[in-house]
């Protein structure tokens, strides 16, 4: 019988011969040994239709077509310094510094797509084909900006159907409406936007609605209207959230009036109903037109001087006088001698509010508000102005880091995954008395003298709050710090924790917020901040954080644990603890087993002694490797809350 390898050749032998079938087998000396042939296979495949690729198989194809050649090279190493105690998905002061001024230098890069230009004699099919062309351009720029420049920019709309409906509000509207939110205008605020107005015809006008002014203090407002007046752009300052609380409180009467007369209908006879009926019919018909009839005369009896309307909250009737008064007089086939206001803005910045707050004044009910419609509608608001609403519309805008992205509402908190950098930029910003007054905790941050620095981390911010509030991981015990993230951020952006950034040109951004954060205007919106009657000193009461179990639970899941434990230790007056660690080290005899370390009472054995410093050296001896293992030690139970370490510290 011949060898076995030659009697039944294997598969494995029987494919290398078949693959290297009349070529010449490669040695270990080549270097193609575990390189494979990009014309390697029957011939049939070369003439094989390729009608989709992968973005991989597309660039290899590409490659292979060029002839081009690829090293692996380490381009992309980022040294993190060792000594750094910042958070790693943050910037350093220097680093956001820089970012802002490459964002101020190419500000004029972000650019509106813009709609080729038509006349009568364009074809459907000719201006859809040029759209697409101009729209994919404008991509390619972005993809440049963002690829070639390095700049990060924030997620912008990616559908040419929806900026098809803002090209068509902007060639319908005489004044364009871009609404932006008080708390951060630069970010959801377009330059190019108005050139483009400009751009299809001279006489249009563009307007900044700043909403949610409520949020500003009078000397807030006045530094951001010194800036808007040296930018050139006109501005009113509005609040829809307060203007929809007036008329929930209105609705709120009539309902009642309305039920009060539904109880007196059950005493009247049948025939008294009806008439009552009736006479309700007529009176709410009366009434609607008497509500519109007065909204319009509100609004042109508003007279605001250029002074009152600079940094003045307008009413919804003032603002609409406002805005009729910005307003070119155009006459065009659209208007029907009528005033057309478009309406522009994100999806996040209130511009539904503003439209309920301005039609709600009237009372006429508006049937799909924007964010539920993807094309854009008119809304007759008076008898001479129209509103023509566009759809939220997001603008290509600069942003730093993907945290400020997530705080600024632009990125969903639902389906964050990295919170640390977020809730470190929230702990920066929103001071640490701030933080405790809102809620009710106490947040421990390490001393200045460990290397602190006052501002607390997102681990103990977070750590603090899910304590307090009972947030935990099931079967772990530890405090759920993704969950006390996301409320902590929601209430961030809906402005229960109140930050307005600073405009470029103010000369202390560090005192901008300070308005907000004294204790005595806290103690108007905060139940846990108490004033002194005696010395009338405003203090911070930790209802939440006061409990004993929340002290263990914030000391077991951060660094006050380790120290805890070592102030014990070392820090004994009575040297108790250190001469307890003796005796029990001395009570013990180490011996060498099979691949492990036993542990018994006698025998000749390496005794274990503890040195000044409190270290347990053993002194290495003949062992005796004919002993069995007499102990195991019992292995610690999971340690859950901490409770009972740092009963004597609480």
């Amino acid at each position: 019988m011949g060898p076995r390898a030659k009697m039944n050749p294997s598969l494995g032998r029987s494919i290398i011969r078949k693959r290297f079938e009349g070529k010449r087998r490669p040695t270990e000396n080549d270097t193609e040994l575990h390189m494979a042939d990009l014309d390697d296979g029957p011939s049939w495949t070369k003439l094989q239709s390729i009608t989709q690729q992968g973005d991989l198989e597309e660039f290899l194809h590409t490659a292979e077509l060029a002839g081009t050649e690829f090293t692996a090279e380490r381009m992309n190493v980022k040294i993190v310094s060792s000594n750094r105690t910042s958070n790693p998905y943050l910037l350093t002061a220097d680093e956001e510094a820089a970012a802002l001024q490459r964002h101020r230098e190419n500000r004029n890069r972000l650019k509106v797509p813009r709609r080729p230009a038509w006349d009568r004699t364009t074809t459907a099919a000719e201006l859809h084909r040029d759209e697409r062309d101009a729209f994919m351009n404008w991509r390619r720029d972005l993809a440049h900006l963002q690829e070639e420049e390095g700049l990060l920019l924030t997620p912008f709309e990616r559908n040419l159907e929806v900026w098809r409906q803002l090209w068509r509000v902007l060639e319908r509207s005489h004044l364009v409406v871009q609404i932006v939110d008080a708390r951060n205008p630069l970010v959801f605020h377009s330059d190019d936007l108005g050139s483009y107005v400009r751009e299809i015809d001279e006489r249009k006008r563009s307007l900044l609605l700043v909403n949610k002014a409520d949020m500003l203090t009078d000397a807030q407002r006045a530094e951001w209207a010194a800036y808007f007046e040296k930018e050139g752009m006109r501005h009113v300052f509005f609040s829809a959230k307060e203007s929809n609380e007036e008329l929930q409180q209105e609705r709120e009467r009539e309902e009642a009036e309305q039920l009060a007369r539904e109880l007196t209908r059950h005493t009247l006879t049948e025939d008294q109903i009806d008439a009552q009926a009736q006479e309700d019919e007529v009176a709410a018909v009366a009434a609607a037109s008497v509500v519109v009839e007065d909204f319009e005369t509100r609004v042109r009896a508003v007279d605001l001087a250029v002074e009152d309307v600079r940094t003045r909250v307008l009413t919804p009737a003032e603002l609409v006088s406002v805005l009729m008064r910005e307003s070119p007089q155009l006459n065009d086939e659209h208007s029907g001698g009528k005033l057309v206001i478009g309406l522009v803005g994100y999806p996040n910045v209130g511009k539904s509010s503003t439209i309920n707050a301005l039609v709600g004044s009237k009372k006429v009910n508006v049937g799909a508000m924007p964010g539920k419609t993807k094309h854009f509608q008119t809304i007759h608001l008076t008898d001479e102005v129209i509103l023509c609403d566009c759809p939220g519309l997001v603008f290509p805008t600069f942003a730093t880091t993907k945290a400020d992205m997530v705080c600024n509402g632009v990125l969903p908190i639902d389906q964050l995954r990295e919170f640390s950098g977020p809730s470190a930029l929230v702990a920066q910003r929103i001071p640490k008395h701030v933080l405790e007054a809102t809620y009710g905790i106490e947040v421990r941050t390490r001393p200045e003298e460990e290397g602190g620095s006052g501002i607390p981390t997102a681990e103990e911010l977070l750590v603090a709050y899910a304590a307090a509030r009972g947030l935990f991981k099931s079967g772990e015990g530890n405090p759920d710090e993704a969950r006390a993230a996301r409320v902590l951020l929601k209430d961030y952006v809906s402005g229960k924790l109140v930050f307005c950034h600073p405009p470029p040109t103010c000369a202390d951004p560090a005192a901008f917020n300070d308005e907000h954060y004294n204790l005595a205007t806290l103690a108007r919106s905060s139940n846990h901040v108490v004033e002194d009657p005696e010395s009338g000193v405003f203090s911070v009461k930790h209802a939440a954080s006061d409990r004993r179990t929340v002290k263990r639970t914030v000391m077991s899941n951060s660094s006050s644990r380790v120290d805890a434990l070592d102030r014990r230790f070392f820090n004994s007056t009575s040297g108790a603890a250190l001469q307890a660690a003796q005796r029990r080290a001395k009570s013990h005899h180490v011996v060498k087993g099979s691949g492990y370390a036993q542990m018994q009472g006698n025998g000749i054995a390496a005794r274990v002694y503890v040195n000044d410093r409190g270290e347990a050296v053993a002194a290495p001896q003949t062992a005796n490797q004919g002993k069995a293992k007499q102990h195991k030690k019992k292995k610690p139970g999971k340690q859950r809350s901490g409770a009972g370490i740092f009963d004597e510290d609480i």
